[in-house]
């Protein structure tokens, strides 16, 4: 395996079966410590499992995970005071405040020096210490349950789908918690079902589909070597710009907005679209060019769009 003074999780040739259903298929992959790695895979595709295995709530059939430089199957004892663990949909006591929920699993965790205002304050939630856990919003809630992962100072922390559900400045003032816990050098294994959130947050980036990882990488790589292509959008164009377009050799669709995106491969057909569109007499608001982003790359890898959806049932996760 790799040099475990390197790496905080290390997964060599991992399989897990149920009966006749092979959930993880030989998969092996190495996080970096003070990383965050990001876990993508449509439900079924064997991600949850996987993370199961490594947090040590399932057992392997066969292949190797160490955490921390030790085996998952040999050292549970050692290893859980050093990792936190957010599940997807986290949810504690009702009619006791925030500060009271942190008081209770710092004692649970037997952590009699935790810094609990300090870790209140980390997750952005100080003016709702006296808040009672009922009251709070679904992202309030979801920041407390990070804060409740890291009551023992973990050195991996793993993250279960940590912004489903939430409305989208809930979601982005999370990922503002996470990118925090990353200047602390803390080990950050997230999954997830949101594209931006891998993109914005990941060092590096696994994709899953039907129990094997089919490419990893940083999120810009990932895009890199698997997009031959530029994307050009234009506004408000005029209703001849389609057939121009076409006459050219190209396939113009129409977004929900109505906006022109055309597929090219080079930049010189970008100039050659737009002067044809000039030299017909047509225009345009404005123009965007670009790359694919990591949903398309990943609709190209597995066949499939990740839509959020409900964790992944049973053992076939």
């Amino acid at each position: 395996m790799a040099n475990s003074a390197n790496y905080a999780i290390e997964v060599e040739n991992l399989t897990k079966r149920y009966g006749n259903l092979l959930a993880v298929n030989g998969i092996s992959f190495n996080v970096r410590k003070g990383e965050v790695f990001a876990f993508l895979g449509p439900n079924g595709a064997g991600k949850t499992t996987t993370v199961e295995i490594i947090d040590m709530i399932r057992r392997p059939t066969s292949g190797k995970v160490r955490l921390l430089g030790m085996d998952v199957t040999k050292k549970k004892l050692a290893i859980v005071p050093r990792i936190g663990v957010l599940p997807q949909d986290f949810s504690s006591f009702d009619r006791i405040t925030v500060r009271e929920t942190m008081q209770f699993y710092s004692r649970l965790f037997s952590r009699g020096n935790t810094d609990i205002n300090g870790l209140i304050e980390l997750v952005n939630l100080t003016d709702k210490a006296e808040e009672q856990y009922k009251n709070l919003s679904g992202g309030l809630r979801q920041r407390l349950g990070i804060a409740i992962a890291l009551v023992n100072d973990p050195e991996v922390v793993f993250l279960d789908e940590p912004t489903t559900g939430l409305d989208p400045r809930a979601r982005r003032e999370v990922w503002e918690v996470l990118l925090g816990l990353k200047k602390q050098g803390k080990t950050i294994f997230l999954t997830t079902h949101y594209m931006e959130e891998a993109e914005i947050l990941a060092d590096t980036v696994a994709i899953i589909s039907k129990g094997r990882i089919i490419a990893t990488g940083s999120p810009a790589a990932l895009i890199e070597n698997n997009s031959n292509y530029l994307v050009l959008t234009l506004q408000s164009v005029d209703a001849n710009a389609f057939e121009i377009i076409r006459k050219l050799g190209y396939e113009p669709v129409h977004d929900n907005h109505q906006d022109l995106k055309v597929r090219v491969e080079h930049t010189e057909d970008i100039l050659k679209t737009l002067n044809a569109i000039k030299d017909a007499g047509g225009s345009f608001l404005s123009l965007d060019v670009r790359r694919p982003n990591l949903e398309e790359v990943f609709l190209k890898l597995t066949g499939e769009a990740l839509h959020a959806g409900p964790a992944e049932g049973g053992e076939a996760g």
